[in-house]
């Protein structure tokens, strides 16, 4: 596994990427609306690090709830992985709780992605590589 990106929670999505910019943030792309997770989600790249902004757009958003308790801010860090099922069990196996079932990210290509919950670490993404 390796890092693909840091999720970071927005309210306002173009401000939010007009900040990171302002710090030498680049885009990779426009505005992807997810509609499966009610949110809609931009990468920014800087220096090899990507940060994707994740702005809810419907009150019944999969971050919703997060987005009321921590504002703006980093929540998840998401690994890249080539052997996708393999991990996700191995992951689970090692304490970590599945929290949805893998699915498409249209921001990422349709790649499918799973979050997973670890109580000493909080949440993690894994994406299936693009292998």
């Amino acid at each position: 596994m390796r890092v693909h990106h840091i999720g970071y929670l927005v309210k306002k999505g173009e401000k939010a990427a007009a900040a990171f910019e302002a710090l030498g943030y680049v885009r990779e792309g426009d505005w992807t609306r997810d509609e499966y997770r009610k949110v809609d989600i931009l990468f920014v790249q800087k220096d090899g690090y990507r940060v994707e902004l994740v702005c809810p757009f419907a009150p019944d958003s999969v971050v919703s709830g997060l987005i009321k308790t921590y504002k703006n801010a980093p929540y998840h860090i998401c690994y890249e992985s080539e052997r996708f099922a393999a991990e996700l069990a191995e992951l689970e196996a090692g304490g970590y709780l599945r929290i949805d079932e893998p699915a498409p990210a249209p921001a990422i290509g349709g790649r499918r992605v799973s979050f997973l919950l670890h109580p000493a670490l909080g949440m993690i993404e894994l994406l299936e590589g693009a292998g």
